[in-house]
């Protein structure tokens, strides 16, 4: 199967040919994807360099002109780098722009640290009106694309991973999905995560939600799952974890309730190995999230919570 990233070249593309304000800018990663794009529309495919401030500030200036802008690198340097330019150029002068972003968290770690950005969406979550979608298969990535550059004049984060679900869920670029019903507790399976959250909760009597659009965060959605289920709610989020805490404990604000973050930790590790191992040294492998998610939830994640997965002796990096 393809990846998202392999999804984006060809799906932006069409979006040039069909749409006269759609304009593609890159830093040098990612360039050979739109070679065809450049060849038909010079004007609208503009490579800067590595010059991440610059591809943001260009960004915001088609915007001020009536463009849609889309820009594409890693999150390390779509986010992290250029942060002042996300938050003046664009903010601050009220443009709108599309950010896909690739790599994040650690899908590259032979990159090293440079390339790892997991506090990518807690650092946009410092600034006003953003969207952020977390696809979690190369389908959802097109759909929520296209939902992206239709979105108006809006500021929209699209979150790329190489990590992808077996099969696409109807997404719409603003409701949670529920895959899994149950009555003793919620579990929020952010995007690329949804199978593995599938699998350490299965036999659990626990409500399973997917989100692919975290921000805005659909409190309703969360809100009608613990009528049934009841307020005991993890967060599993494929970057820092407790990102959306802030945000459930929101939706839940008049009710009593507890909410357990699961994500990337904030421990560097140094060792860069594989994209596997750090999901691993994580806590976010299978095994890891049934023995934390049994152990926040108790006797009221059923009878099912021993399972067949067992349990791990990861060490729990996150902070949760």
């Amino acid at each position: 199967m393809d990846t998202m990233r392999d999804r984006l070249a060809p799906a932006v593309s069409r979006l040039l040919d069909e749409d006269p304000r759609v304009a593609v800018v890159i830093a040098e990663i990612g360039k050979d994807g739109f070679a065809d794009a450049r060849r038909r529309h010079p004007d609208r495919v503009i490579n800067v360099g590595i010059r991440e401030q610059l591809l943001v500030g260009v960004g915001a200036g088609l915007a001020l002109t009536g463009m849609r802008p889309v820009l594409h690198t890693f999150a390390s340097f779509l986010v992290e780098r250029p942060f002042e330019q996300v938050k003046l150029d664009l903010g601050h002068q009220g443009a709108g722009a599309v950010l896909v972003s690739a790599a994040a968290s650690f899908d590259w770690p032979a990159g090293g640290y440079t390339h790892m950005a997991p506090g990518d969406v807690a650092l946009l979550d410092t600034l006003d009106g953003w969207t952020v979608h977390v696809p979690g298969h190369p389908d959802e990535a097109e759909t929520l694309l296209r939902h992206a550059v239709a979105a108006g004049d809006d500021k929209v984060y699209v979150r790329l991973s190489v990590q992808s679900n077996a099969h696409r869920r109807p997404v719409d670029g603003e409701h949670f999905v529920t895959v899994r019903e149950g009555r003793s507790g919620v579990v929020v399976a952010v995007g690329p995560l949804l199978d593995t959250v599938l699998t350490a909760t299965e036999g659990l009597d626990v409500t399973v939600l997917y989100a692919t659009t975290v921000r805005p965060f659909d409190a309703a959605a969360l809100r009608r799952a613990t009528r049934a289920a009841g307020t005991d709610v993890v967060l599993v989020e494929p970057y820092l974890a407790g990102t959306s805490t802030s945000a459930a404990n929101d939706a839940l604000l008049d009710v009593p309730h507890r909410v357990l973050g699961l994500g990337v930790g904030r421990a560097e590790l140094r060792r860069y190995g594989t994209a596997e191992e750090h999901t691993a040294a994580h806590g976010l492998d299978a095994r890891s999230l049934r023995e934390r998610i049994s152990a926040f939830l108790g006797t009221r994640a059923g009878a099912g919570t021993s399972g067949t997965l067992g349990t791990s002796d990861t060490a729990d990096t996150s902070g949760a």
